[in-house]
C-alpha cells in the first residue's frame, strides 16, 4: 500500500510540472495506463482504493523472494519465477497466470523494468512415436556461490513425438566417449531407443559428410553398430530438421540455467533433473498443447528396448578435468600449481588433467599426449615443479661442462668443478648452469672464490655463488689466491727464438 501511495504522489507531482503522460511513464518506468489510472484518483481515493485491495494475496508470503530475484535478475519471466518458487517451496500450489500477474504488479510497484528476450519457434514436421530422437550440445556461463564464473557444457535429448526431454551437464568440453556415455544414460532414462537419431554436424561424432555418405569417428561408428540406430546428420542452418532440439537448448539455457547459482556439478545435474520433472517435461508444450511426460507414456511403448550398458561405457570411469595453462607454464589442481614443459602455454592454452590415485597426468587436449606427470601433493599453495620443464637440453652435459671450464682457466678449477658435479650427480646440469651464470656476471672474483671454496671445503655451486657475493658485498680485496693460471697445451708447443752469445757481446761494446 505504501509503495503505491508514494507512486501516486510522484505521478501527481510530475503532472503539476507539466510533464506529458509519456514522459511520466518513461521516467517512472511504468505503463501509460497506470499513469492515467493514478491521475484520475485523488489522494483520498487512492488511500481507500489501496487499502481495499490491500488484502493478503496468496503470493505475499513469497514477496521478498520475488522482489530480490527481480532486482538481481530483471529479465526473469513469470514462468521462471514459478519454477524457482517450486524449487524453493515444493509444497506451493499456484497457477502460472497468478504468478505472472503478481510479478507484473511487483514490477510496477518497485519500478523494475523487464528486459525482453523474445524466443523463436520453428515449424517442424511431426514424427510418429518411437521414430526420432534429436540431440544437440550447448554451453552456459554461471555464477558460483563465491561470485566467480564457471563455464558449463550440456548435451540435450528430446523425443520428436512427445517432446520428452533429457539433459546432462559437464564442467569441461565433451569428448566422444562422454557423448557415448550420455547416450547410454539417455536410453536408460527413456527405457529404449528410437529408430533414428538426429545430430548437428559435430566433430565428436562425425568426421565429415561427403554427398550424403557419413564418415563417423571410430568410437562412435562402433557404437552405432552396437546399438543399431540410424544416424541423420543435419546440414548447417537446417532448422526444419532439428528445430525441436534447438528450442530445447534455448529452453534449458533461458528457463533453467539463466541466473541460477552453481555450486557443484553433482548438485547442478540433480537440480536439472528436478527441473525436468516439474517444468521441462511437465508444463504443457506450446505447440502440441499437451504435457510431454503424458505423451511419453504412450510413446515409450514404441521404443526399441536396449540391453544392459555396453562394456565400453562401463570401463570409462576416468575423470578428465579441463584447465587453463598459466603464463608461467603451470596448471592449478587442488589448491596447488603443477609445472608443464616450457612452451605449453603457447602451444596448448587449455589442457586435460587426469588424476589417477596419487598421480596426476597432464595431457594435450586433442592428441592425448602426456605432457607431464606429477605426484599429487597433499599440501596447499605449493608449486610442484619438474626441473626438466624449464631446461634447455639442446646442449649435452659434457658439452656444457667443457663450455663452463673455458670460463675457469685456473689450475684447480677443473678438479673443483669435477668434484662438485660428482657430489651433485643428479643435479649436475643445475650446478653447471649456476657456475656459468656467476662466472659471466663476476669474472674478476672467480680465482679468489675458487681458492676460498677449496680452503673451506665448500663444494657446491650455491656456496660458490655465496662466496662471490660476499666478496662483492664487502668490497674488500680478497687475499691473493694460491691458484695459478693453467698453461694451455698449445703454449708448450711454441718454438722460442734464440740468439748467438757473440751477438749480445757485440751489442754491449765488447769484442
Amino acid at each position: 500500500m505504501e509503495e503505491k501511495l508514494v507512486l501516486h504522489i510522484e505521478i501527481h507531482q510530475l503532472r503539476k510540472r507539466r510533464l506529458r503522460i509519456a514522459q511520466i511513464a518513461k521516467r517512472l518506468k511504468i505503463s501509460r495506463n497506470t499513469v492515467y489510472k493514478y491521475l484520475d484518483m485523488s489522494f483520498e481515493d487512492a488511500v481507500i482504493e489501496f487499502s481495499h485491495t490491500g488484502r493478503k494475496k496468496k503470493l505475499d508470503e513469497y514477496r521478498d523472494w520475488i522482489v530480490n530475484w527481480l532486482r538481481e535478475y530483471p529479465s526473469l519471466t513469470g514462468a521462471q519465477i514459478l519454477d524457482w518458487l517450486q524449487e524453493q517451496f515444493p509444497s506451493i500450489n499456484v497457477g502460472e497466470s497468478t504468478v505472472r500477474r503478481y510479478v507484473n504488479e511487483i514490477r510496477e510497484i518497485y519500478q523494475i523494468e523487464k528486459i525482453d528476450e523474445p524466443r523463436e519457434y520453428e515449424a517442424v514436421i511431426e514424427q510418429p512415436p518411437g521414430k526420432q530422437l534429436q540431440v544437440d550440445w550447448g554451453q552456459t556461463i554461471q555464477k558460483t556461490t563465491d561470485g566467480k564464473e564457471v563455464k558449463l557444457y550440456f548435451i540435450a535429448f528430446v523425443l520428436a513425438h512427445s517432446r520428452h526431454k533429457y539433459v546432462l551437464w559437464l564442467d569441461r568440453p565433451f569428448t566422444t566417449r562422454d557423448t557415448i556415455g550420455c547416450h547410454e544414460k539417455a536410453f536408460q532414462f527413456y527405457e529404449g531407443v528410437t529408430d533414428e537419431i538426429v545430430y548437428d554436424q559435430d566433430n565428436l561424432i562425425a568426421v565429415s559428410e561427403n554427398a550424403g555418405d557419413l564418415i563417423l569417428t571410430k568410437d562412435f561408428q562402433q557404437y552405432v553398430k552396437d546399438r543399431k540406430f540410424k544416424v541423420y546428420l543435419c546440414r548447417k542452418a537446417d532448422p526444419e530438421s532439428k528445430g525441436k532440439i534447438e528450442n530445447v537448448v534455448k529452453y534449458i539455457k533461458y528457463n533453467f540455467a539463466k541466473n541460477r547459482i552453481y555450486t557443484t556439478l553433482e548438485d547442478w545435474n540433480h537440480r536439472s533433473l528436478k527441473w525436468l520433472e516439474r517444468t521441462g517435461n511437465y508444463k504443457v508444450h506450446n505447440t502440441t498443447k499437451k504435457r510431454p511426460f503424458e505423451v511419453f507414456l504412450l510413446e515409450k511403448q514404441h521404443l526399441r528396448k536396449v540391453s544392459t550398458p555396453l562394456s565400453i561405457i562401463e570401463s570409462n570411469h576416468t575423470e578428465i578435468i579441463t584447465r587453463n595453462v598459466n603464463k608461467d607454464n603451470t596448471v592449478r589442481y587442488a589448491s596447488n600449481r603443477y609445472s608443464v614443459p616450457l612452451g605449453t602455454y603457447t602451444k596448448y592454452p587449455i589442457i586435460h588433467l587426469v588424476p589417477q590415485g596419487q598421480k596426476l597426468k597432464i595431457l594435450a587436449p586433442h592428441t592425448g599426449e602426456i605432457l607431464a606427470e606429477h605426484t599429487i601433493s597433499l599440501e596447499k599453495g605449493k608449486l610442484i615443479k619438474n626441473l626438466n620443464h624449464g631446461r634447455d637440453r639442446s646442449t649435452s652435459l659434457d658439452q656444457l661442462q667443457r663450455k663452463v671450464l673455458t670460463l675457469f682457466p685456473y689450475e684447480d678449477a677443473e678438479q673443483y668443478i669435477e668434484d662438485v658435479c660428482h657430489t651433485y650427480g643428479r643435479y649436475r646440469r643445475d650446478q653447471l648452469l649456476l657456475f656459468q651464470k656467476v662466472a659471466k656476471e663476476s669474472p674478476e672474483w672467480i680465482p679468489a672464490a675458487i681458492d676460498k671454496c677449496i680452503q673451506e671445503k665448500l663444494y657446491s655451486a650455491n656456496e660458490f655463488r655465496d662466496v662471490v657475493a660476499y666478496f662483492k658485498r664487502t668490497k674488500i680485496e680478497p687475499e691473493q689466491p694460491t691458484t695459478v693460471v693453467k698453461e694451455s697445451k698449445e703454449s708448450l708447443k711454441i718454438a722460442v727464438q734464440t740468439r748467438d752469445l757473440k751477438e749480445y757481446i757485440h751489442r754491449m761494446g765488447g769484442k
